[in-house]
């Protein structure tokens, strides 16, 4: 790949230019991969993302930048090593995150406020399972919270006895599930997910 395709992708980037940055990403995805390989090397073993995953935590973190804004590099070269520099600095972001407990990591949200639409394996099974597989990255409990929760119908303090910890928890990982569940299902108008 040519340094002027690198500089001419980068300067889409820095503008807002989403298909600019998945090409960055395909045509650098080798690169990043070892470099996300570098970084969970310096991870605790047993660690619940891979290389692959944080790679993919990266796209979706540069996705939702509306424009990256800065200075054009002078050539390609320079353009790819700042692109590298900052998926280097969110990586390792995205990891601090990660490793933040829970009840950081999110905002408390009372239950009452909004519920979770009804899922079920009929609507999308291959959707429900991946949403769920998400879930379970992050923590499996909360992946348990909700299968018993939305499929089972139980109660907090019967998933608590069930998962042998407080229903002080089991709310906090359902408020962690919902939102984390609104923010990859698609609102309507009216605030409610479909």
């Amino acid at each position: 790949m040519s340094s002027e395709t690198v500089a001419s992708l980068m300067a889409g980037f820095r503008r807002g230019d989403k298909t600019s940055a998945d090409r960055l990403m395909e045509i650098l995805y080798p690169e990043l991969r070892r470099l996300a390989a570098a970084r969970m090397r310096r991870e605790r073993s047993g660690h619940s993302w891979q290389p692959t995953l944080l790679v993919n935590e990266l796209y979706l973190e540069l996705a939702r930048r509306k424009s990256l804004g800065g200075d054009a590099g002078e050539d390609g070269a320079q353009e790819r090593a700042a692109f590298l520099g900052l998926a280097g600095f969110l990586m390792r972001r995205l990891l601090i995150q990660h490793s933040r407990p829970l009840r950081q990591r999110m905002s408390h949200v009372e239950v009452d406020e909004a519920e979770l639409p009804a899922i079920s394996n009929e609507n999308n099974p291959r959707l429900v399972e991946e949403l769920l597989s998400g879930l379970e990255a992050i923590d499996p409990r909360i992946r348990s919270v909700v299968e018993l929760r939305v499929f089972e119908g139980m109660t907090n303090e019967e998933i608590a006895g069930q998962l042998g910890c407080s229903s002080r928890s089991v709310q906090t990982y359902w408020s962690f599930a919902r939102r984390w569940l609104e923010s990859r299902m698609s609102v309507s108008p009216g605030g409610r997910i479909h």
